[in-house]
């Protein structure tokens, strides 16, 4: 055995060992550079560009009658008469309720009946004191007969007062015993019957309200009153469109749209919000006052907006990053977002048009790592899609 070792080691000449060596460590070199050197990650990208675009807010509102009123009785009595049907639309002056009609019909005429014995006694007692008076010049009769005289005339004067005062007092009592509709619009179910005692400013009788246009009132943060000053004075100035859209509590939208009427005259200072005021058409009756809803507001946007989609974006912390393709490598890059708009976010900071993000394998990426583009993905366009409340 230790010959044929020394026969192996004066067989191979040591220049051939030694290149061997050297030919093993140079490999183990470059397997470690290849080891070293980042692999490439496919992604896919899209331009950032700018267009015109549309972003919808969601705020919670309720819908009103312009005109509430409540029915009450004015006088005492019994309900004589119901001259409607429950939920009935009424004009206004129409007759709806009697309250013991007859009654103070009958206390009417009695008061007229009363004024006219008055006013004869005032007119006898004007003549005796017209008589005595021209007596009285000729000294034809004492003073104290003609002082009477004028007396009674007074007392006749005072009496047709006061019966023209009871007669104006008893035909109030006989007009509020008959209660017409104050305007028109849609009366509710009535909260008395045929019988019933009403008593003067307690009992309810009925509710009445008006019911085309109504109103839709919401709450806007103190922050956006500039902004929706700007849409009452675009309303003001051109026609109703869909900036304004009422969505029901089914999900469903009204076919109509709304338009601003009024900004309120204060902020509450508890909330800080101010009441906005829409006018909503409704000459089928299908909205009702108390009925809550959504308001969608539609804000447009100038071909000066920059928009980015939604899954290029990344947030960390509350912030948000995008990766931006330089050559062949991506950096993360901070932004501003605005509103959603459809698939795709509004860009306030921090991007440039043409620049491209990584859309697709973003999972995979950190600062600085290359990358291989293996396809764009299209931009999204427009397409506005009622984004989440805000």
């Amino acid at each position: 055995m230790n010959r044929m070792r020394d026969f192996i080691t004066q067989a191979i000449p040591a220049s051939v060992a030694a290149a061997g060596i050297s030919l093993l460590i140079a490999g183990c070199h470059r397997a470690k550079q290849a080891q070293m050197v980042p692999q490439a990650v496919p992604v896919g990208v899209v331009a950032v560009h700018t267009q015109p675009a549309t972003y919808y807010q969601f705020y919670p509102g309720t819908i009103k009658a312009l005109n509430v009123v409540q029915l009450h009785g004015d006088v005492s009595g019994y309900i004589t008469g119901i001259f409607f049907k429950d939920g009935q639309f009424v004009e206004k002056g129409q007759k709806l309720y009697e309250i013991d009609r007859q009654q103070y019909e009958a206390a009417y005429q009695q008061a007229l009946a009363n004024l006219q014995v008055a006013q004869a006694n005032l007119e006898r007692a004007r003549q005796d004191a017209q008589r005595y008076q021209e007596l009285s010049q000729k000294n034809a009769i004492a003073q104290q007969t003609l002082d009477h005289a004028l007396s009674d005339l007074r007392t006749a004067e005072a009496q047709v007062a006061a019966a023209k005062a009871n007669v104006n007092q008893v035909a109030t009592n006989l007009r509020y015993s008959r209660i017409v509709a104050p305007f028109s619009g849609i009366i509710g179910i009535s909260q008395v019957k045929l019988g019933s005692l009403v008593t003067p400013g307690q009992t309810l009788l009925n509710t009445i309200s008006s019911y085309d246009p109504m109103a839709v009132d919401f709450q806007v943060d103190q922050k956006e009153i500039p902004h929706f000053s700007d849409l009452l004075a675009h309303a003001a100035a051109h026609r109703a469109d869909s900036t304004f859209m009422i969505q029901l509590a089914d999900g469903s939208f009204y076919p109509e749209p709304a338009t601003i009427s009024v900004i309120d005259r204060a902020v509450d200072p508890q909330t800080g919000t101010i009441t906005v005021r829409l006018l909503i058409p409704n000459k089928h009756n299908l909205l009702r006052d108390g009925m809550n809803c959504n308001v969608r507001v539609a804000n447009h946007l100038p071909p000066s907006t920059l928009l980015v989609p939604q899954v290029a974006v990344t947030e960390q912390l509350g912030e948000y990053f995008v990766y931006v393709v330089q050559g062949d490598s991506v950096v993360q890059r901070k932004i501003v977002l605005g509103y959603p708009v459809g698939d795709q976010y509004v860009v306030q900071q921090g991007l440039k048009p043409g620049e491209m993000v990584v859309t697709q394998g973003t999972q995979r990426l950190r600062q600085g790592a290359h990358v291989i583009v293996s396809g764009s993905t299209a931009a999204s366009t427009n397409t506005a899609r009622p984004s989440s409340p805000h």
